[in-house]
């Protein structure tokens, strides 16, 4: 519960310009997140994509059809995990906070 009030708590987001912000969210709109509400690594990837200003699609695993389309597609039930369709039509699955973060860091140009 606490992870959940801190996950609250903390926003602080990045201003980009309206053109770059656009070009960020149309690279965002070919991800979805795979996360669980309390999970202490889920609310890691949670603040900073608060913190980078980006809005990312998200797939709560407890409700009813998201875990299994995790399995199905990912091959494990391991939150977080980033689905990512790439350019070519491939599609990468990103488990690991740390991976994650560090990833969506590199998009949008901000290093912590």
């Amino acid at each position: 519960m606490l992870n959940w009030f801190l996950d609250r708590l903390f926003r602080a987001p990045v201003q980009r310009s309206a053109q770059a912000q656009a070009s960020l969210d149309s690279r965002l709109a070919k991800m979805t997140l795979y996360d669980s509400l309390l999970c202490p690594y889920c609310v890691t990837v949670r603040r900073a994509l608060r913190r980078l200003n980006m809005d990312i699609r998200k797939r709560n695993v407890n409700r009813p059809g998201y875990g299994h389309e995790l399995l199905k597609g990912g091959g494990r039930c391991q939150v977080p995990c980033l689905r990512i369709e790439k350019e070519n039509g491939g599609v990468e699955w990103m488990y690991e906070s740390t991976d994650i973060v560090r990833y969506l860091e590199e998009l949008s140009g901000s290093y912590s």
